[in-house]
Protein backbone atom coordinates (compact mmCIF):
# COMPACT_ATOMS: atom_id res chain seq x y z
CA UNK A 1 0.00 0.00 0.00
CA UNK A 2 1.49 3.30 -1.03
CA UNK A 3 1.57 6.37 1.13
CA UNK A 4 0.54 9.85 -0.01
CA UNK A 5 3.29 11.44 -2.04
CA UNK A 6 4.17 14.30 0.29
CA UNK A 7 7.59 15.51 1.29
CA UNK A 8 8.83 14.81 4.75
CA UNK A 9 8.22 17.85 6.92
CA UNK A 10 11.26 19.62 8.19
CA UNK A 11 11.92 18.97 11.83
CA UNK A 12 13.57 21.32 14.26
CA UNK A 13 17.12 20.21 14.81
CA UNK A 14 18.07 22.30 17.77
CA UNK A 15 21.24 20.38 18.40
CA UNK A 16 22.31 21.02 14.84
CA UNK A 17 21.86 24.76 15.04
CA UNK A 18 25.29 25.37 16.50
CA UNK A 19 28.68 24.03 15.55
CA UNK A 20 29.47 23.16 19.17
CA UNK A 21 26.25 21.15 19.54
CA UNK A 22 26.89 19.22 16.32
CA UNK A 23 30.43 18.42 17.40
CA UNK A 24 29.23 17.25 20.81
CA UNK A 25 26.47 15.09 19.32
CA UNK A 26 28.85 13.63 16.77
CA UNK A 27 31.45 12.89 19.44
CA UNK A 28 28.81 11.26 21.66
CA UNK A 29 27.46 8.99 18.92
CA UNK A 30 30.94 8.18 17.67
CA UNK A 31 31.99 7.28 21.21
CA UNK A 32 29.19 4.74 21.58
CA UNK A 33 30.01 3.18 18.22
CA UNK A 34 33.75 3.28 18.94
CA UNK A 35 33.36 1.50 22.28
CA UNK A 36 31.24 -1.13 20.56
CA UNK A 37 33.89 -1.45 17.87
CA UNK A 38 36.66 -1.87 20.46
CA UNK A 39 34.70 -4.62 22.21
CA UNK A 40 33.95 -6.29 18.89
CA UNK A 41 37.55 -6.12 17.67
CA UNK A 42 38.93 -7.39 20.99
CA UNK A 43 36.63 -10.40 20.85
CA UNK A 44 37.34 -10.76 17.15
CA UNK A 45 41.05 -10.96 17.91
CA UNK A 46 40.31 -13.58 20.56
CA UNK A 47 38.45 -15.54 17.90
CA UNK A 48 41.35 -15.28 15.45
CA UNK A 49 43.87 -16.20 18.15
CA UNK A 50 41.87 -19.33 18.89
CA UNK A 51 41.79 -20.20 15.19
CA UNK A 52 45.52 -19.68 14.80
CA UNK A 53 46.31 -21.69 17.94
CA UNK A 54 44.00 -24.58 17.11
CA UNK A 55 44.52 -24.80 13.36
CA UNK A 56 47.41 -22.51 12.33
CA UNK A 57 47.58 -21.12 8.78
CA UNK A 58 46.11 -24.36 7.47
CA UNK A 59 43.69 -25.88 5.01
CA UNK A 60 40.96 -25.97 7.67
CA UNK A 61 41.15 -22.20 8.22
CA UNK A 62 41.18 -21.52 4.48
CA UNK A 63 38.09 -23.74 4.06
CA UNK A 64 36.34 -21.97 6.93
CA UNK A 65 37.11 -18.56 5.43
CA UNK A 66 35.55 -19.67 2.15
CA UNK A 67 32.49 -21.04 3.98
CA UNK A 68 31.83 -17.75 5.77
CA UNK A 69 32.85 -15.52 2.88
CA UNK A 70 30.16 -16.81 0.50
CA UNK A 71 27.13 -16.10 2.75
CA UNK A 72 28.78 -12.85 3.84
CA UNK A 73 29.21 -11.81 0.20
CA UNK A 74 25.59 -12.69 -0.56
CA UNK A 75 24.62 -10.68 2.51
CA UNK A 76 26.53 -7.72 1.11
CA UNK A 77 24.66 -8.09 -2.17
CA UNK A 78 21.21 -8.75 -0.74
CA UNK A 79 20.99 -6.28 2.11
CA UNK A 80 24.14 -4.85 3.73
CA UNK A 81 24.81 -2.54 0.81
CA UNK A 82 21.35 -1.08 1.45
CA UNK A 83 22.12 0.04 4.98
CA UNK A 84 24.13 3.22 4.49
CA UNK A 85 23.32 3.80 0.82
CA UNK A 86 19.54 3.52 1.01
CA UNK A 87 18.01 2.28 4.27
CA UNK A 88 19.35 4.88 6.71
CA UNK A 89 18.86 7.92 4.41
CA UNK A 90 15.27 6.95 3.54
CA UNK A 91 14.30 5.79 7.02
CA UNK A 92 15.78 8.99 8.48
CA UNK A 93 13.11 10.96 6.63
CA UNK A 94 10.33 8.88 8.14
CA UNK A 95 11.98 8.89 11.58
CA UNK A 96 11.97 12.70 11.49
CA UNK A 97 8.16 12.74 11.51
CA UNK A 98 6.18 12.81 14.70
CA UNK A 99 3.85 10.08 13.42
CA UNK A 100 5.95 6.93 13.13
CA UNK A 101 3.26 4.66 11.63
CA UNK A 102 4.62 4.91 8.10
CA UNK A 103 8.09 4.11 9.41
CA UNK A 104 6.82 0.92 11.05
CA UNK A 105 4.96 -0.09 7.88
CA UNK A 106 7.99 0.52 5.71
CA UNK A 107 10.33 -1.47 7.97
CA UNK A 108 7.77 -4.30 8.21
CA UNK A 109 7.65 -4.57 4.43
CA UNK A 110 11.42 -4.34 4.13
CA UNK A 111 12.22 -7.01 6.69
CA UNK A 112 9.61 -9.36 5.22
CA UNK A 113 11.15 -8.96 1.77
CA UNK A 114 14.66 -9.50 3.11
CA UNK A 115 13.70 -12.69 4.96
CA UNK A 116 12.03 -14.06 1.83
CA UNK A 117 15.06 -13.39 -0.38
CA UNK A 118 17.66 -14.56 2.13
CA UNK A 119 15.67 -17.73 2.87
CA UNK A 120 15.70 -18.66 -0.82
CA UNK A 121 19.46 -18.04 -0.98
CA UNK A 122 20.05 -20.25 2.07
CA UNK A 123 18.17 -23.08 0.37
CA UNK A 124 20.29 -22.70 -2.77
CA UNK A 125 23.55 -22.68 -0.79
CA UNK A 126 22.52 -25.82 1.06
CA UNK A 127 21.53 -27.75 -2.06
CA UNK A 128 24.29 -26.61 -4.40
CA UNK A 129 27.27 -25.96 -2.09
CA UNK A 130 29.94 -27.65 -4.30
CA UNK A 131 28.68 -25.88 -7.42
CA UNK A 132 28.70 -22.49 -5.67
CA UNK A 133 32.28 -22.99 -4.44
CA UNK A 134 33.34 -24.05 -7.95
CA UNK A 135 31.73 -20.92 -9.39
CA UNK A 136 33.20 -18.74 -6.67
CA UNK A 137 36.71 -20.19 -6.40
CA UNK A 138 37.17 -22.53 -9.35
CA UNK A 139 37.45 -26.31 -9.58
CA UNK A 140 39.75 -28.17 -7.18
CA UNK A 141 43.31 -28.59 -8.45
CA UNK A 142 44.33 -32.18 -9.19
CA UNK A 143 48.00 -31.24 -9.40
CA UNK A 144 49.74 -28.16 -7.98
CA UNK A 145 50.83 -25.41 -10.35
CA UNK A 146 54.59 -25.31 -10.81
CA UNK A 147 54.86 -21.57 -11.43
CA UNK A 148 52.31 -19.77 -9.25
CA UNK A 149 53.82 -16.34 -9.90
CA UNK A 150 53.29 -16.52 -13.64
CA UNK A 151 50.10 -15.28 -15.26
CA UNK A 152 49.12 -18.58 -16.84
CA UNK A 153 45.61 -19.47 -17.95
CA UNK A 154 45.53 -22.25 -15.35
CA UNK A 155 46.04 -19.64 -12.65
CA UNK A 156 42.61 -18.16 -13.28
CA UNK A 157 40.80 -21.47 -14.02
CA UNK A 158 41.88 -23.45 -10.96
CA UNK A 159 41.13 -22.64 -7.35
CA UNK A 160 44.45 -24.04 -6.17
CA UNK A 161 42.59 -26.12 -3.54
CA UNK A 162 43.08 -29.83 -3.09
CA UNK A 163 40.04 -32.09 -3.34
CA UNK A 164 40.06 -32.53 0.46
CA UNK A 165 40.01 -28.76 1.01
CA UNK A 166 37.27 -28.37 -1.58
CA UNK A 167 35.10 -31.01 0.11
CA UNK A 168 35.63 -29.48 3.54
CA UNK A 169 34.66 -26.04 2.20
CA UNK A 170 31.38 -27.44 0.84
CA UNK A 171 30.59 -29.14 4.15
CA UNK A 172 31.24 -25.96 6.11
CA UNK A 173 29.20 -23.85 3.70
CA UNK A 174 26.12 -25.97 4.41
CA UNK A 175 26.64 -25.26 8.12
CA UNK A 176 27.15 -21.49 7.80
CA UNK A 177 24.45 -20.84 5.16
CA UNK A 178 21.58 -20.09 7.64
CA UNK A 179 23.58 -17.17 9.06
CA UNK A 180 22.55 -15.20 5.97
CA UNK A 181 18.95 -14.89 7.20
CA UNK A 182 19.98 -13.71 10.66
CA UNK A 183 22.52 -11.19 9.32
CA UNK A 184 20.04 -9.80 6.80
CA UNK A 185 17.27 -9.26 9.36
CA UNK A 186 19.81 -7.69 11.73
CA UNK A 187 20.90 -5.20 9.08
CA UNK A 188 17.34 -3.93 8.57
CA UNK A 189 16.67 -3.51 12.30
CA UNK A 190 20.06 -1.86 12.84
CA UNK A 191 19.36 0.57 9.99
CA UNK A 192 16.05 1.49 11.60
CA UNK A 193 17.71 2.07 14.99
CA UNK A 194 20.41 4.21 13.37
CA UNK A 195 17.71 6.31 11.69
CA UNK A 196 16.10 6.75 15.12
CA UNK A 197 19.54 7.69 16.48
CA UNK A 198 19.61 4.72 18.83
CA UNK A 199 23.18 3.61 18.38
CA UNK A 200 23.89 1.45 21.42
CA UNK A 201 22.37 -1.92 20.50
CA UNK A 202 23.64 -1.99 16.88
CA UNK A 203 27.03 -0.79 18.14
CA UNK A 204 27.48 -3.79 20.43
CA UNK A 205 25.94 -6.41 18.12
CA UNK A 206 29.24 -7.39 16.52
CA UNK A 207 30.80 -7.78 19.98
CA UNK A 208 28.09 -10.27 20.94
CA UNK A 209 28.51 -12.01 17.57
CA UNK A 210 32.24 -12.57 18.18
CA UNK A 211 31.69 -13.53 21.83
CA UNK A 212 29.35 -16.35 20.83
CA UNK A 213 31.88 -17.58 18.25
CA UNK A 214 34.64 -17.60 20.88
CA UNK A 215 32.49 -19.56 23.35
CA UNK A 216 31.38 -22.04 20.68
CA UNK A 217 34.96 -22.50 19.48
CA UNK A 218 36.19 -23.23 22.99
CA UNK A 219 33.31 -25.65 23.61
CA UNK A 220 33.06 -27.41 20.25
CA UNK A 221 36.30 -27.12 18.27
CA UNK A 222 38.32 -29.50 20.51
CA UNK A 223 35.62 -32.12 19.91
CA UNK A 224 34.50 -31.68 16.30
CA UNK A 225 37.20 -29.48 14.79
CA UNK A 226 36.59 -26.56 12.47
CA UNK A 227 32.90 -27.49 12.19
CA UNK A 228 32.49 -26.18 15.76
CA UNK A 229 33.69 -22.75 14.66
CA UNK A 230 31.18 -22.80 11.78
CA UNK A 231 28.35 -23.62 14.20
CA UNK A 232 29.47 -20.72 16.40
CA UNK A 233 29.26 -18.40 13.38
CA UNK A 234 25.55 -19.22 12.93
CA UNK A 235 24.78 -18.89 16.64
CA UNK A 236 26.57 -15.54 16.74
CA UNK A 237 24.53 -14.23 13.81
CA UNK A 238 21.32 -15.22 15.61
CA UNK A 239 22.48 -13.59 18.86
CA UNK A 240 23.27 -10.20 17.31
CA UNK A 241 19.82 -10.14 15.73
CA UNK A 242 18.17 -10.92 19.07
CA UNK A 243 20.04 -8.06 20.76
CA UNK A 244 18.32 -5.47 18.54
CA UNK A 245 14.92 -6.28 19.99
CA UNK A 246 16.04 -4.65 23.26
CA UNK A 247 16.18 -1.29 21.48
CA UNK A 248 12.68 -1.59 19.98
CA UNK A 249 10.64 -0.67 23.04
CA UNK A 250 8.14 1.47 21.12
CA UNK A 251 8.52 -0.09 17.66
CA UNK A 252 5.48 -1.70 16.04
CA UNK A 253 6.57 -4.22 13.41
CA UNK A 254 4.93 -7.29 11.91
CA UNK A 255 5.69 -9.73 9.13
CA UNK A 256 3.63 -9.05 6.01
CA UNK A 257 4.57 -12.05 3.89
CA UNK A 258 1.03 -12.63 2.62
CA UNK A 259 0.41 -8.97 1.80
CA UNK A 260 3.95 -8.38 0.56
CA UNK A 261 2.96 -7.90 -3.12
CA UNK A 262 0.73 -5.03 -2.06
CA UNK A 263 3.34 -3.61 0.34
CA UNK A 264 5.90 -3.55 -2.46
CA UNK A 265 4.05 -0.52 -3.79
CA UNK A 266 5.12 1.50 -0.75
CA UNK A 267 6.85 4.65 -1.96
CA UNK A 268 9.63 4.38 0.59
CA UNK A 269 10.41 0.80 -0.42
CA UNK A 270 10.62 1.81 -4.07
CA UNK A 271 12.98 4.66 -3.18
CA UNK A 272 15.23 2.27 -1.25
CA UNK A 273 15.32 -0.02 -4.27
CA UNK A 274 16.15 2.79 -6.68
CA UNK A 275 18.94 4.08 -4.44
CA UNK A 276 20.36 0.59 -4.11
CA UNK A 277 20.52 -0.28 -7.82
CA UNK A 278 23.79 1.61 -8.46
CA UNK A 279 25.33 0.14 -5.30
CA UNK A 280 24.28 -3.33 -6.41
CA UNK A 281 26.27 -3.06 -9.62
CA UNK A 282 29.43 -2.23 -7.68
CA UNK A 283 28.83 -5.01 -5.17
CA UNK A 284 28.19 -7.56 -7.92
CA UNK A 285 31.55 -6.78 -9.48
CA UNK A 286 33.25 -6.73 -6.08
CA UNK A 287 31.70 -9.99 -4.85
CA UNK A 288 31.69 -12.00 -8.08
CA UNK A 289 34.89 -10.72 -9.69
CA UNK A 290 37.11 -8.73 -7.34
CA UNK A 291 36.97 -10.92 -4.22
CA UNK A 292 37.31 -14.25 -6.07
CA UNK A 293 40.18 -12.68 -8.01
CA UNK A 294 41.91 -11.68 -4.76
CA UNK A 295 41.39 -15.06 -3.10
CA UNK A 296 42.60 -16.90 -6.19
CA UNK A 297 45.78 -14.85 -6.34
CA UNK A 298 46.33 -15.38 -2.60
CA UNK A 299 45.85 -19.15 -2.77
CA UNK A 300 48.05 -19.51 -5.84
CA UNK A 301 50.97 -17.64 -4.30
CA UNK A 302 51.35 -19.74 -1.17
CA UNK A 303 49.52 -21.95 1.30
CA UNK A 304 48.09 -19.96 4.18
CA UNK A 305 48.08 -16.66 2.27
CA UNK A 306 44.30 -16.47 2.54
CA UNK A 307 44.66 -16.74 6.31
CA UNK A 308 47.35 -14.01 6.31
CA UNK A 309 45.15 -11.75 4.24
CA UNK A 310 42.13 -12.37 6.47
CA UNK A 311 43.97 -11.87 9.77
CA UNK A 312 45.82 -8.76 8.56
CA UNK A 313 42.53 -7.33 7.29
CA UNK A 314 40.97 -7.91 10.71
CA UNK A 315 43.83 -6.05 12.39
CA UNK A 316 43.54 -3.21 9.90
CA UNK A 317 39.79 -3.05 10.49
CA UNK A 318 40.32 -2.31 14.18
CA UNK A 319 41.22 1.37 13.64
CA UNK A 320 38.88 1.51 10.64
CA UNK A 321 35.93 0.33 12.72
CA UNK A 322 36.93 2.57 15.60
CA UNK A 323 37.22 5.66 13.40
CA UNK A 324 35.97 5.52 9.81
CA UNK A 325 32.97 3.24 10.20
CA UNK A 326 31.91 4.67 13.57
CA UNK A 327 32.01 8.30 12.41
CA UNK A 328 30.34 7.59 9.06
CA UNK A 329 27.44 5.81 10.79
CA UNK A 330 27.16 8.50 13.48
CA UNK A 331 27.13 11.33 10.96
CA UNK A 332 24.80 9.84 8.33
CA UNK A 333 21.39 10.44 10.02
CA UNK A 334 22.29 14.09 10.71
CA UNK A 335 23.55 14.67 7.17
CA UNK A 336 20.45 12.97 5.74
CA UNK A 337 18.14 15.33 7.63
CA UNK A 338 20.21 18.40 6.80
CA UNK A 339 20.19 17.46 3.11
CA UNK A 340 16.37 17.69 3.08
CA UNK A 341 16.39 21.49 3.46
CA UNK A 342 18.10 23.90 1.08
CA UNK A 343 18.80 26.33 3.90
CA UNK A 344 20.82 23.63 5.70
CA UNK A 345 23.55 23.51 3.02
CA UNK A 346 26.03 25.42 5.21
CA UNK A 347 25.22 23.17 8.17
CA UNK A 348 25.71 20.14 5.90
CA UNK A 349 29.23 21.30 4.98
CA UNK A 350 30.00 22.08 8.62
CA UNK A 351 28.86 18.66 9.84
CA UNK A 352 30.83 16.88 7.13
CA UNK A 353 33.92 18.97 7.86
CA UNK A 354 33.71 18.17 11.55
CA UNK A 355 33.42 14.48 10.77
CA UNK A 356 36.48 14.55 8.49
CA UNK A 357 38.54 16.48 11.04
CA UNK A 358 37.60 14.00 13.77
CA UNK A 359 38.51 11.10 11.46
CA UNK A 360 41.90 12.63 10.67
CA UNK A 361 42.75 13.23 14.32
CA UNK A 362 42.04 9.59 15.17
CA UNK A 363 42.97 7.49 12.13
CA UNK A 364 46.41 8.91 11.27
CA UNK A 365 48.00 8.28 14.71
CA UNK A 366 46.27 4.89 14.89
CA UNK A 367 47.74 3.87 11.53
CA UNK A 368 51.24 5.07 12.39
CA UNK A 369 51.22 3.42 15.81
CA UNK A 370 50.03 0.10 14.39
CA UNK A 371 52.56 0.34 11.55
CA UNK A 372 55.44 0.72 14.00
CA UNK A 373 54.22 -2.05 16.31
CA UNK A 374 52.95 -4.44 13.62
CA UNK A 375 55.47 -7.18 14.43
CA UNK A 376 55.13 -7.07 18.23
CA UNK A 377 51.33 -6.84 17.99
CA UNK A 378 51.06 -9.88 15.71
CA UNK A 379 53.52 -11.77 17.88
CA UNK A 380 51.43 -11.05 20.98
CA UNK A 381 48.12 -11.99 19.40
CA UNK A 382 49.03 -14.87 17.10
CA UNK A 383 52.48 -16.34 17.80
CA UNK A 384 51.24 -19.28 19.81
CA UNK A 385 50.66 -22.94 19.05
CA UNK A 386 51.23 -23.61 15.35
CA UNK A 387 51.70 -19.93 14.43
CA UNK A 388 55.48 -19.46 14.09
CA UNK A 389 57.90 -16.50 14.18
CA UNK A 390 58.17 -16.70 10.39
CA UNK A 391 54.37 -16.43 10.19
CA UNK A 392 54.61 -13.29 12.33
CA UNK A 393 57.21 -11.73 10.05
CA UNK A 394 55.27 -12.52 6.87
CA UNK A 395 51.99 -11.23 8.26
CA UNK A 396 53.61 -8.02 9.55
CA UNK A 397 54.62 -7.13 5.99
CA UNK A 398 51.07 -7.74 4.80
CA UNK A 399 49.58 -5.63 7.59
CA UNK A 400 51.94 -2.68 7.05
CA UNK A 401 51.08 -2.50 3.37
CA UNK A 402 47.36 -2.57 4.19
CA UNK A 403 47.83 0.23 6.76
CA UNK A 404 49.14 2.62 4.11
CA UNK A 405 45.61 3.00 2.75
CA UNK A 406 43.45 3.31 5.85
CA UNK A 407 43.67 7.11 6.33
CA UNK A 408 42.31 7.49 2.80
CA UNK A 409 39.69 4.80 3.42
CA UNK A 410 38.45 6.47 6.62
CA UNK A 411 37.97 9.87 4.96
CA UNK A 412 36.43 8.17 1.93
CA UNK A 413 33.73 6.56 4.09
CA UNK A 414 32.60 10.02 5.20
CA UNK A 415 32.55 11.33 1.63
CA UNK A 416 30.46 8.34 0.57
CA UNK A 417 28.06 9.01 3.46
CA UNK A 418 27.70 12.60 2.23
CA UNK A 419 26.63 11.34 -1.20
CA UNK A 420 24.20 8.87 0.37
CA UNK A 421 22.73 11.59 2.59
CA UNK A 422 21.91 13.54 -0.59
CA UNK A 423 20.09 10.45 -1.94
CA UNK A 424 22.82 9.92 -4.54
CA UNK A 425 24.13 6.38 -4.71
CA UNK A 426 25.06 6.50 -8.40
CA UNK A 427 28.15 8.70 -8.05
CA UNK A 428 29.84 6.57 -5.34
CA UNK A 429 28.99 3.45 -7.35
CA UNK A 430 30.65 4.79 -10.50
CA UNK A 431 33.71 5.90 -8.55
CA UNK A 432 33.78 2.47 -6.92
CA UNK A 433 33.74 0.69 -10.28
CA UNK A 434 36.62 2.85 -11.46
CA UNK A 435 38.70 2.20 -8.33
CA UNK A 436 38.01 -1.57 -8.49
CA UNK A 437 39.27 -1.60 -12.05
CA UNK A 438 42.42 0.21 -10.94
CA UNK A 439 42.89 -2.37 -8.18
CA UNK A 440 42.74 -5.32 -10.56
CA UNK A 441 45.00 -3.72 -13.15
CA UNK A 442 47.60 -2.68 -10.58
CA UNK A 443 47.58 -6.15 -9.00
CA UNK A 444 48.21 -7.83 -12.35
CA UNK A 445 51.00 -5.38 -13.16
CA UNK A 446 52.77 -6.00 -9.83
CA UNK A 447 52.07 -9.74 -9.50
CA UNK A 448 55.00 -11.03 -11.58
CA UNK A 449 57.39 -8.90 -9.54
CA UNK A 450 56.22 -9.10 -5.90
CA UNK A 451 53.57 -11.83 -5.97
CA UNK A 452 51.10 -11.92 -3.07
CA UNK A 453 52.08 -8.47 -1.78
CA UNK A 454 50.69 -6.89 -4.96
CA UNK A 455 47.21 -7.32 -3.46
CA UNK A 456 48.02 -5.13 -0.46
CA UNK A 457 49.69 -2.36 -2.45
CA UNK A 458 46.86 -2.29 -4.97
CA UNK A 459 44.30 -2.17 -2.14
CA UNK A 460 45.91 0.91 -0.55
CA UNK A 461 46.14 2.59 -3.95
CA UNK A 462 42.45 1.84 -4.54
CA UNK A 463 41.44 3.73 -1.40
CA UNK A 464 43.59 6.72 -2.36
CA UNK A 465 42.04 6.84 -5.82
CA UNK A 466 38.47 6.50 -4.53
CA UNK A 467 38.93 9.22 -1.90
CA UNK A 468 40.56 11.66 -4.32
CA UNK A 469 37.89 11.32 -7.00
CA UNK A 470 35.05 11.47 -4.45
CA UNK A 471 36.51 14.59 -2.83
CA UNK A 472 36.68 16.44 -6.14
CA UNK A 473 33.14 15.46 -7.20
CA UNK A 474 31.56 16.22 -3.84
CA UNK A 475 33.41 19.53 -3.56
CA UNK A 476 31.92 20.67 -6.85
CA UNK A 477 28.42 19.76 -5.67
CA UNK A 478 28.45 21.51 -2.29
CA UNK A 479 30.63 24.44 -3.35
CA UNK A 480 33.72 23.03 -1.71
CA UNK A 481 34.73 22.44 1.87
CA UNK A 482 36.50 25.74 2.30
CA UNK A 483 36.67 27.09 5.81
CA UNK A 484 36.76 23.60 7.32
CA UNK A 485 40.52 23.72 7.99
CA UNK A 486 41.03 20.23 6.58
CA UNK A 487 44.56 20.79 5.25
CA UNK A 488 45.80 22.50 8.41
CA UNK A 489 44.24 19.74 10.53
CA UNK A 490 45.86 17.03 8.39
CA UNK A 491 49.27 18.72 8.67
CA UNK A 492 48.99 19.17 12.44
CA UNK A 493 47.84 15.60 12.97
CA UNK A 494 50.50 14.15 10.65
CA UNK A 495 53.25 16.05 12.42
CA UNK A 496 52.04 15.03 15.88
CA UNK A 497 51.54 11.42 14.79
CA UNK A 498 55.01 11.28 13.21
CA UNK A 499 56.60 12.45 16.48
CA UNK A 500 54.49 9.90 18.33
CA UNK A 501 55.66 7.17 15.93
CA UNK A 502 59.31 8.02 16.56
CA UNK A 503 58.75 7.82 20.30
CA UNK A 504 56.92 4.49 20.00
CA UNK A 505 59.70 3.03 17.85
CA UNK A 506 62.42 4.17 20.25
CA UNK A 507 60.58 2.81 23.29
CA UNK A 508 59.98 -0.51 21.52
CA UNK A 509 63.73 -0.86 20.91
CA UNK A 510 64.43 -0.12 24.58
CA UNK A 511 61.81 -2.62 25.80
CA UNK A 512 63.23 -5.34 23.51
CA UNK A 513 66.66 -4.81 25.04
CA UNK A 514 65.36 -4.86 28.61
CA UNK A 515 62.76 -7.62 28.18
CA UNK A 516 63.55 -9.94 25.24
CA UNK A 517 60.21 -11.32 23.95
CA UNK A 518 60.44 -14.90 25.15
CA UNK A 519 57.00 -15.31 26.70
CA UNK A 520 53.54 -13.78 26.91
CA UNK A 521 54.49 -11.30 29.65
CA UNK A 522 57.42 -9.85 27.69
CA UNK A 523 55.34 -9.64 24.50
CA UNK A 524 52.62 -7.81 26.39
CA UNK A 525 55.12 -5.30 27.76
CA UNK A 526 56.57 -4.78 24.27
CA UNK A 527 53.15 -3.73 22.99
CA UNK A 528 51.70 -2.02 26.05
CA UNK A 529 54.57 0.27 27.16
CA UNK A 530 55.22 1.94 23.75
CA UNK A 531 51.47 2.11 23.02
CA UNK A 532 50.56 3.74 26.33
CA UNK A 533 53.39 6.23 26.06
CA UNK A 534 52.47 7.00 22.45
CA UNK A 535 48.81 7.62 23.32
CA UNK A 536 49.73 9.90 26.22
CA UNK A 537 52.21 11.82 24.07
CA UNK A 538 49.65 12.27 21.28
CA UNK A 539 47.04 13.47 23.82
CA UNK A 540 49.53 16.10 24.95
CA UNK A 541 50.34 17.21 21.40
CA UNK A 542 46.65 17.29 20.41
CA UNK A 543 45.88 19.61 23.32
CA UNK A 544 48.81 21.87 22.47
CA UNK A 545 47.75 22.02 18.81
CA UNK A 546 44.10 22.71 19.78
CA UNK A 547 42.58 19.79 17.87
CA UNK A 548 39.04 20.52 19.08
CA UNK A 549 37.27 17.48 17.62
CA UNK A 550 39.74 15.18 19.32
CA UNK A 551 39.20 16.97 22.65
CA UNK A 552 35.42 16.59 22.36
CA UNK A 553 35.80 12.91 21.52
CA UNK A 554 38.00 12.30 24.56
CA UNK A 555 35.50 14.12 26.82
CA UNK A 556 32.59 12.08 25.46
CA UNK A 557 34.59 8.88 25.85
CA UNK A 558 35.46 9.74 29.44
CA UNK A 559 31.82 10.48 30.32
CA UNK A 560 30.66 7.26 28.68
CA UNK A 561 33.21 5.18 30.57
CA UNK A 562 32.30 6.88 33.86
CA UNK A 563 28.64 6.08 33.29
CA UNK A 564 29.56 2.51 32.41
Amino acid sequence: MSEPVTPAPAVPLEEEQSSEAVSTGLARATTILAIGSIASRALGFAKEILLSNLFGASRAVDAFQIAITIPRDLYDLAIFGHTNSAIVPVLSEYAAREDKRELWRLVSALISLVLLISGALVLLMTLFAPHIITFYRGAPALTPLESPFKLEAALLRSSGMSMAAFTLSAELLRVTAPSLMFMSAFSVLAGMLYALRRFAYPAFAAALFNLIIVVATLALAPRIGIQGVAIGWVLGAAAQLSLQFLGMRDVRLRLVLWSLPRMLQHRGLRRIGLLYLPVLSTLVIDVLINRPFSYTIASQTGEGNIAYMHWATNLREFPMGLVGTAISIAILPTLARQALALDERAAFRQTLGQGIRLALTLIIPSAIGMFVLAGPLIGLLFEHGRFTAQNTFDMAVVLRLYLLGIPFAAVDLLLISAFYAQRDSLTPALVGLFSLGCYIVLTLLLLPHIGFLSLMIADSAKHLIHMSVSFVLLGRRINGLGGQHLISTALKVSGAAALMGILVYALARVVVELFPPQGLQERLLLVFIPSAAGVAFYFFLAARLQLNEFTLFVRALTRRLQRG
